[in-house]
Parts: structure tokens; sequence; C-alpha cells
């Protein structure tokens, strides 16, 4: 039996690890953001509809935002106006957005642009069981795809050709672009494989892998594609598994939880490489920045969390108008976009921007 005092060994397992000294900016030749110095930009939105998702474009000329209104809404916050010698990024206006509307009949759950081609898109809603992909360029869809599942998320492939899609009742089903006629206009279709059980699935870098998890289970799961065996079983979180986000650099699978807790997942050894326990409610969602150094985690309080990812360590807490359903990191810039609702009568929606706007 140990004589080693038990109520010492419960203090140092609470007392999170210090990151070792090769990890930290100064030793890599880094010298991070002010973030501390740095306002967000909350723009409210008129009426009542609120927004549920947004994300960026390949190129990160465009924010899309969707919500109830069975409308999309894209803004080009990337024109850029000279003020005081330096340069900001544009006002968000609800009347400065393009609008794509005319194709859903129920409210729209989510927004996907493709990652090879800046003007394609795709909106997805449980309730009409519609896919419509989108041309920003035109006013008009190009398809709208009628499933037999519910689609409340979707997923592009690396190349632009193939679709993942997570229903409302946790079925991960994929589609892809083809032809059934070398005559025919491609057009999206149905994939013939058998659908996965997720909440939430993304695809790795190279598109020969997906990594899953169910909001009722504790694990995430690295499968294999196309043959959807199962690669790697990993357990994450008490509670139940809320988010997950890959490392543009390939390196950590960040997953949330209702724990409150990140978890960094080392992909080379597939192990804990750390956790991030500085939040106090349950993760909502979490997004890398291009270079993979920083983290943004929204949860269901009223605030951001940017953390290094090197080293988890907290580097500034943003304080948002409501909780944050989802929050994305700009392709290629420090900023990162969110958005809530503030509880009424009536209710506020609010579209955000934090970082560096230069």
């Amino acid at each position: 039996m140990s004589s080693a005092n038990p109520i010492e060994e419960d203090s140092t397992a609470q007392r999170p690890p210090s990151p070792p000294p090769h990890t930290t900016f100064e030793a890599r030749g880094i010298l991070p953001p002010t973030f501390s110095a740095l306002k967000p930009r909350d723009y409210r939105m008129p009426g009542s509809q609120s927004y549920g998702h947004v994300a960026w474009s390949c190129d990160g000329k465009k924010l899309a935002a969707v919500g109830p209104d069975k409308t999309t809404r894209v803004w080009n916050p990337d024109k850029s106006v000279r003020a005081s010698f330096r340069e900001e990024l544009a006002q968000i206006e609800y009347r400065s957005a393009t609008t794509y509307s005319g194709a859903h009949s129920e409210d729209v759950d989510y927004v996907s642009w493709n990652p090879t081609h800046p003007d394609l898109f795709c909106t997805s809603s449980s309730r009409d069981r519609r896919i419509v992909f989108w041309d920003a360029r035109q006013s008009r869809n190009i398809q709208v795809y009628l499933s037999k599942y519910s689609p409340v998320q979707t997923c592009y492939s690396p190349n632009g050709r193939e679709l993942l899609g997570i229903s409302a009742t946790n079925a991960l089903f994929f589609m892809n672009l083809g032809r059934d006629k070398p005559e025919d206009k491609e057009q999206w279709r149905s994939s013939d494989r058998e659908p996965k059980l997720a909440s939430m699935a993304l695809w790795n870098h190279a598109g020969t892998g997906i990594l899953t998890a169910l909001h009722s289970e504790s694990s995430i799961r690295a499968i294999e594609y196309p043959s959807l065996g199962l690669h790697k079983t990993s357990p994450a979180h008490v509670g139940g598994v809320t988010s997950l986000a890959l490392d543009p650099r390939g390196r950590y699978l960040a997953s949330g939880g209702v724990d409150s807790i990140v978890n960094l997942f080392d992909l080379e050894d597939w192990i804990s490489a750390r956790t991030i326990t500085s939040c106090e409610h349950s993760i909502n969602s979490i997004s890398f920045s291009s270079d993979g150094e920083y983290l943004a985690i929204s949860t269901t309080g009223s605030y951001l969390e940017i953390c290094a990812t090197e080293t988890g360590l907290s580097l500034h807490r943003v304080s948002t108008p409501a909780p944050a359903p989802v929050v994305a990191w700009h392709p290629s810039r420090y900023v990162v976009a969110y958005c809530g609702q503030i509880g009424g009568p009536p209710p506020i929606s609010t579209i955000s921007m934090f970082g560096l706007l230069e």
C-alpha cells in the first residue's frame, strides 16, 4: 500500500499541468496578437429572425448566415476601408447582404461552403428535408435535393465533390457529384453507402477518413472512407460530445463536451495531448485559426474563449451578447465570426466579429 498522502495526490491531479517550455510562443519565435486590446463588433439585426449558423467562404471574402426565415444572407466583410491609417472590415449591415431564397419552405439549419470554389455553397433544412446548392453569383439555386433524411448539418469533402450529411435522427449519410450519362450535367445525388450513426462529422484533410461523435456518447470515432470501417475509438467526454474541429496543420483533433472541457488529441499517436479547462459551460462550437495556433471556443455561456493550441492556456475571454451556437475563424485572418440571439421580448439577433481587423 502506498504511503503517499491521498490529499496531496488529489490536489496534484486537480492542478493544471504546466506546458512544456518548448511549446511556448517565445520558444517558437511567435508574437501572438494582443487579443485583450481588441473589441468585438456586434451587429444587431432587425426583425424577429435569428441566425443559427455562420460560415466563411474558402477565400474569406464572404460570410453567410442562415436561420428560421428560410433565407440565406451573404455579406462581403472583406471590403476594406482605410480609417485612421488602418484597414478595418466594412460594416455588416442588414441591407448590405445579398439574399438567397425561394428554395426552402422551412427554417434553414446550416450553411456549408465548397472548399474548392469561393462562390459555391449549400444550405440544409431538417424540416423541409432539402439540401439546396447555390452559386453566389446567381440569384437562383442551381439544384434542390430532396433527402429521405432530415439534414441538420453538411460538410464538403476536401475535393468538393462529395458531401456528408447528418440528419435529425443522427444518421450520417453521403452524396456525390456526378452524371449518369457523359452528356448530362453534373448533379448532386445520393450515395449508395449505408448510413452510419453520428450527431456530428467532419472529413480529414486527405478525404480518406471521417471523424464522428454522438451527443449521447462519451467517445469519438475515426472511420475510413470510402469503406466506412472503424479505424479508431477514443474516450473523450463525460456526459457526451458536443463539437469537433480539425487543426488545419493536421496535428490535432479538438473535441468539446457537455463537461465544459476541450480535449486536444494528437493525431499521430491518437492520444490526448492536453485538456483545456478554462470554460465553465457546455461547449457549443470549436474553431481553429488558419495557422492552427489558436482555438476559439463558444459555450452555452455568453462568452468566447481564445486559447493557445500548443499550451492549452487561455489568452482572452470575449464577452458576447448571447451564447453563440457557432464560432468560425476567418480562413486567413485572425478574425472570428459568431452569432446569437438576445432574449426579448422581442428577441434580437446578432452577428459578431472579433479579432485583428487588418
